[in-house]
């Protein structure tokens, strides 16, 4: 089971946690406020940004990605997968429930 992570502007990503969650591309996801410092366009930036951690599966993981990158503001998103070493069997089983169609 996969956790994406994904970085997104502080003022979209509550939309997108919300979203991804109500998509059933999500069972959770967690939100930590960060700073980011990077190169963009030959230029050093830093700001303010979230930190997004997406429980999801690996049946749902292709579809994530198409989402994010229709629904992201970024020209070049970062997101990534994570993909687990150990989980809790409880956790797994309710992530998947989660997600599932009702």
């Amino acid at each position: 089971m996969p956790t994406a992570y994904i970085t997104a502007p502080a003022d979209e990503a509550d939309a997108i946690a919300e979203r991804l969650v109500e998509e059933r591309l999500a069972a959770c996801v967690n939100r930590f406020p960060i700073t980011s410092t990077y190169r963009w366009e030959g230029e050093v930036h830093h700001d303010e940004e979230v930190a997004l951690l997406v429980k999801t599966t690996d049946d749902a993981y292709a579809d994530l990605v198409d989402f994010v990158e229709e629904i992201h503001p970024y020209d070049v998103p970062c997101l990534e997968r994570f993909d687990e070493s150990h989980v809790l069997e409880s956790f797994v089983e309710w992530r998947a429930e989660s997600i599932s169609a009702e």
